[in-house]
């Protein structure tokens, strides 16, 4: 079927209280082996593509693989944009017909990341794409999102509900202790699940959870097997992930397990 747009999408996720998996891509088996998967599972599937992965792969050809790919599944696929850091990259990706973008402008002033939000809003709204935001910062590494733990924080609660109303996001990324890369947790894998639970309240929209592969260990003793150097590797645990979508997470975003 053609791409739906996540909106859609969402609303019956946040209605039963379900998430769906965003899956980073940036070939040709990235995505072929995506969408088999949510085909056999008749699972919607969120295809992801970051600025990085779209120059690797090729804008027009990776995005043309997605489109292509979603005709041959009877399955919902959404195609989103994942971190994209200016509105530029936003506004191409909504004129070549992703169903959703992510515009991230966690790294800047609160008054300017509402700007930069509800800007991309405008464009993208005629187009019913949906358009997520983020709001704290998460720590580590991926693709082109680099930041240190010094400069992490946490999404808070009361400043969600502001940035929410006030530039009319469709979904909001939020930081509640997960971390980008195959390192999530220095100590004991914790997630602040009263903290989603708050915020999901204030906001009622879809809440999206980053950093959150599970980086399974057996995954990383097959790497380190043939070579890989991984020592201490963690990722979030299983029952970590269901107790916040029961609390309001409606999407998983997926890369490290990609990767590994």
């Amino acid at each position: 079927m053609p791409l739906v747009s996540l909106i859609d999408m969402y609303k019956p996720a946040n209605d039963q209280s379900y998430a769906i998996g965003a899956f980073n891509v940036n070939n040709m088996e990235f995505v072929q082996s995506a969408l088999e998967a949510a085909e056999e599972k008749k699972s919607p599937i969120i295809l992801a593509a970051s600025t990085s992965a779209l120059k690797y792969g090729g804008f027009d050809y990776l995005v043309n693989l997605v489109k292509t790919g979603a005709e041959k599944v009877s399955v919902p696929v959404a195609l989103n944009l994942d971190h994209g850091s200016s509105i530029e990259d936003a506004e191409r990706c909504i004129n070549a017909g992703f169903t959703a973008v992510m515009i991230d402008a966690s790294h800047e002033e609160f008054e300017e990341n509402i700007r930069m939000t509800a800007e991309v809003v405008k464009m993208a709204k005629p187009k019913n794409v949906c358009v997520e935001a983020e709001l704290g910062r998460l720590g580590g590494i991926e693709d082109d999102v680099n930041v240190e733990e010094k400069d992490a924080f946490l999404t808070d609660p009361a400043q969600a509900e502001e940035f929410v109303r006030r530039s009319g996001c469709n979904a909001l990324a939020v930081a509640v202790g997960t971390s980008h890369g195959a390192y999530k947790f220095k100590g004991e894998a914790r997630l602040a699940m009263e903290r989603i639970a708050d915020i999901k309240m204030r906001t009622g929209i879809p809440l999206v959870l980053h950093g959150a592969s599970g980086v399974e260990q057996d995954t990383v003793a097959k790497a380190v097997k043939y070579g890989a150097e991984l020592p201490g590797a963690k990722g979030v645990p299983d029952e970590a992930y269901r107790e916040a979508i029961a609390l309001g997470i409606n999407k998983i975003n997926i890369d490290t397990d990609l990767r590994l």
